[in-house]
């Protein structure tokens, strides 16, 4: 069961990376990379909804909390869903890109500050809790990745 976990979260790094090179992180033909010239980090966060709430997660992210986040400077790389049958029931995957990790921690202070998330947290867990767990890796691009 360990060697799934390492071989899924491999995957999903590798899938990150395409995607956010996709979206135009890294300019093609680059060899200089943004994450080396600005100590961009990279936030890899799993979370794990209570059960029947993986919609209602979906939902809050949808509708309030990518553009939140997008407010208080954090760059949304990407969402996904596990397609792992145990988890695919209950997890979203994504990816956030700050400029460096004091700026993530400013950026993650203020969005807890923030009277408009504190509503929509509120709203969105009034029939109990949404969330039963998040998971929290950061990452830096090595020197041999597209995204250095």
């Amino acid at each position: 069961m360990k060697y799934k976990k390492i071989k899924t979260g491999l995957s999903i790094l590798v899938f990150s990376a395409i995607v956010a090179l996709a979206f135009n992180l890294v300019s093609p033909g680059s060899t200089t990379s943004l994450a080396q010239n600005s100590g961009k980090v990279f936030e890899l966060r799993i979370y794990t909804a209570t059960p029947g709430n993986l919609a209602n997660l979906h939902a809050r992210f949808r509708d309030h909390t990518l553009r939140i986040f997008e407010k208080h400077g954090m760059t949304n790389v990407g969402y996904w869903s596990p397609t792992d049958p145990d988890r695919a029931e209950n997890t979203l995957i994504y990816l956030l890109a700050h400029d460096n990790r004091e700026a993530a921690d400013a950026s993650w202070r203020a969005f807890s500050e923030d009277p408009e998330w504190q509503a929509v947290a509120e709203a969105s867990n009034a029939n109990g809790s949404i969330l039963a767990g998040v998971e929290r890796t950061w990452l830096t691009a090595t020197d041999f990745s597209p995204m250095k």
